[in-house]
């Protein structure tokens, strides 16, 4: 009976998930008791745990923007870092060895019941032995779990837009694209012409201008 209402209470989790996936994911909230939140956009990070201690229980938070694949898959390595707390407290490095042996095993275990599409599927196996320590953060499995962004076929990523071009944010600030500095893009923003530094993969909308 317990089980059905927690079950019932968290029937809203289906609307972020791919199909077929909350009968996966609920058992792994019920039994370790999870306080899952369903956050909204932080620029900063897309979800994060926080162990359980005084009695309360363990909590995840995930960004409600994410696409279904982005939500598991930040879910999942959320879950990680719950089993490795369970398993070796505050003893180890956040994102060290033994974090990244069980983000890999459980990510396999999703994999084998075939819920990712191939192109994320491939991306996800050929890391699976030494996962990344931000969600998503690998650069390549980044470019694919765009494909499936509401609204992708309108956006584009800031490495693919032409230097001296204009690209707007989805908060209505408009750039010209600049240099590529290492790892990151010099854009300056208009009309201050501020200079910031982007992400090659951050999802923009390109402007004429």
């Amino acid at each position: 009976m317990e089980q059905n209402k927690l079950l019932e209470a968290f029937a809203g989790l289906r609307n972020f998930l791919p199909p077929n996936c909350f009968e996966l994911v609920m058992p792994l909230i019920i039994q370790h008791k999870v306080h899952l939140t369903v956050a909204r956009e932080r620029q900063s990070k897309l979800g994060d745990y926080r162990n359980a201690w005084g009695g309360k229980n363990h909590r995840i938070s995930i960004n409600g923007n994410l696409n279904p694949y982005a939500f598991l898959i930040t879910l999942l390595h959320e879950l990680a870092h719950l089993l490795a707390f369970e398993q070796h407290g505050n003893r180890i490095a956040p994102h060290g060895r033994e974090w990244k042996n069980l983000y890999g095993q459980v990510l396999a275990a999703f994999l084998a019941k075939g819920v990712f599409p191939a192109d994320i599927a491939a991306e996800l196996e050929s890391n699976l032995h030494n996962p990344g320590a931000s969600t998503c953060s690998e650069e390549g499995l980044q470019r694919i779990l765009t494909r499936y962004n509401k609204g992708a076929a309108e956006l584009t990523m800031v490495e693919l837009i032409e230097e001296g071009r204009h690209f707007m944010l989805q908060n209505g600030r408009v750039f010209k694209r600049g240099k590529k500095l290492r790892k990151r893009i010099a854009c300056q923003e208009l009309p201050q012409m501020r200079t910031f530094l982007f992400s090659p993969i951050f999802e923009v909308k390109p402007v004429e201008m």
